[in-house]
């Protein structure tokens, strides 16, 4: 998929990455602010890759720590915006995401996808949710013990 790239690829000497407060550049800062760093997902929508709404696209590492629960996400196609970017963005817990996400895949339909995005412009312009509490962006998904 096509997207800007907002942060480095920083490595510690222990060979993992740096925090992405580390990682971050001040443009790359601003493009995620703004939102602006999700207009190349236009081009994913327009080659048929992604939706304009469904769950956002997640890391593939995060792929084998998902619970069978939380794999439903994938039933439909991912969107550049979701349930879980309306209801609280990077701000919310991984499980209050992943919830949502399944939420959505078992209620869609053409009036919660229009509400969907209304409710997207006014984040975008308030510029709500965009990172997790106390982190640049959010903190990595660490799976939760039960494997699909």
């Amino acid at each position: 998929m096509l997207k800007f790239r907002t942060m480095l690829n920083a490595y510690g000497a222990d060979g993992l990455p740096l925090p992405d407060k580390r990682r971050l550049t001040p443009f790359g800062r601003f493009l995620r602010s703004t939102s602006l760093d999700e207009l190349p997902g236009l081009w994913n929508v327009l080659r048929g890759d992604m939706s304009l709404v469904g769950p956002r696209p997640l890391l593939m590492d995060y792929l084998p720590l998902y619970s069978p629960e939380q794999a439903r996400r994938h039933e439909v196609r991912p969107g550049l915006t979701g349930w879980a970017q309306v209801n609280g963005r990077n701000a919310l817990a991984w499980e209050d995401k992943f919830r949502l996400d399944v939420w959505y895949v078992d209620n869609r339909s053409l009036s919660l996808d229009l509400k969907i995005l209304l409710m997207t412009v006014r984040k975008v312009v308030t510029r709500d949710g965009i990172s997790a509490k106390g982190e640049a962006t959010m903190t990595p998904f660490a799976g939760n013990g039960t494997k699909p």
